[in-house]
């Protein structure tokens, strides 16, 4: 039997022991701010679907036009979202591989609207792709947090090897010197950017403007959606009997715009018409059960449209592995 000494002595020797141990950790631990890689991937059909996030921007909420402050305050609290010093909003691209045809949709906004913004590059090069494969880049429209990635640093063609596919709508729009002439001053700036974006394209013959009817790459059908700009055009990709819209800016406020389809926003060039087009493309999305890639939806921004009562809802895609078997 062990004497109260020898008692004592053990339980110091473990207590310094104890402390000696904890002290070897007592130095604070540097926070990894951080996040992982922005891409997500998916499969559909034979078709591989990257989401690639730009970044954010935080939106004002007067911005959104349709329903009183109250209401619109309302469905935030909902999503427990905090609007005081406005609502994040994504900006997403998407990357799609046929196989044959490497092809990103949208380019992400580089540094035309702050820090936030502008990973697009980067996670592409995260997700296993350079930018000198991309074969094709099709933009949604001409609003620079979708163009000005088309530009590097020093002002050159980001996607060297790509063919732009540029809405004419929106090119007789936004590239016309005498539309940004007749243009309010405060958005004549957006003018400058994206004849800027467009430019070294244009000087290396790798434009071209297409019309609702035009062919594009393999497996994707233009689904003209104007509205928020005078060409804006959303994409329909398809592969073994599954369909993607692609639908670019149908939704800036997912907390707010599917419940209140007919809440438009500031930047829309015919609002009325922007309106008219999101009931359309949310009504056919929840008929068909078509998957919907959104470029101001909550990253990934994959995912599904679901009517309820009056409105929709929005069903995000959930993590998992690329699913090859359906």
């Amino acid at each position: 039997m062990l004497t109260f000494a020898r008692h004592a002595l053990l339980a110091a020797t473990v207590a310094a022991g104890t402390l000696m141990t904890a002290s070897a950790y007592a130095e604070p631990v540097a926070k990894q701010n951080n996040q992982v890689p922005g891409y997500y991937r998916m499969a559909l059909g034979d078709f591989e679907v990257t989401a690639l996030y730009d970044g954010y921007i935080d939106i004002d909420t007067k911005l959104l036009k349709g329903a009183s402050a109250d209401t619109i305050q309302n469905l935030l609290a909902k999503m427990f979202l905090d609007s005081d010093n406005g609502v994040q909003t994504a900006v997403n691209g998407f990357l799609i591989n046929t196989g044959k045809n490497l092809m990103l949709v949208d380019t992400g906004a580089a540094k035309c609207f702050g820090p936030t913004l502008g990973n697009i590059q980067d996670n592409l090069k995260a997700a296993g792709y350079t930018p000198e494969q991309v074969d094709s880049v099709l933009l949604t429209h001409l609003h620079p947090d979708h163009a000005c990635g088309l530009l590097t640093g020093d002002g050159k063609a980001a996607y060297p090897n790509a063919t732009l596919f540029v809405p004419k709508g929106d090119a007789d729009y936004w590239l016309s010197s005498a539309e940004q002439a007749k243009a309010p001053e405060a958005k004549r700036g957006m003018f400058s950017m994206s004849q800027k974006a467009v430019a070294p394209y244009t000087a290396a013959q790798h434009v071209q403007y297409f019309s609702p009817d035009s062919k594009l790459p393999e497996g994707l059908v233009v689904v003209p959606s104007n509205g928020h700009t005078p060409g804006h055009t959303s994409y329909m990709l398809s592969s073994k009997g599954q369909n993607l819209l692609v639908w670019g800016d149908i939704v800036h406020s997912h907390s707010v715009q599917f419940s209140q389809p007919e809440v438009a926003i500031e930047f829309d060039s015919d609002s009325a018409k922007a309106i008219e087009t999101r009931k359309k493309l949310f009504a056919e999305a929840a008929k068909d059960k078509l998957w919907v890639a959104g470029a101001h939806l909550p990253f990934p921004g994959i995912g599904h449209v679901r009517s309820e009562g009056q409105g929709y809802v929005w069903v995000p895609t959930e993590f998992g592995p690329i699913r090859t078997d359906r």
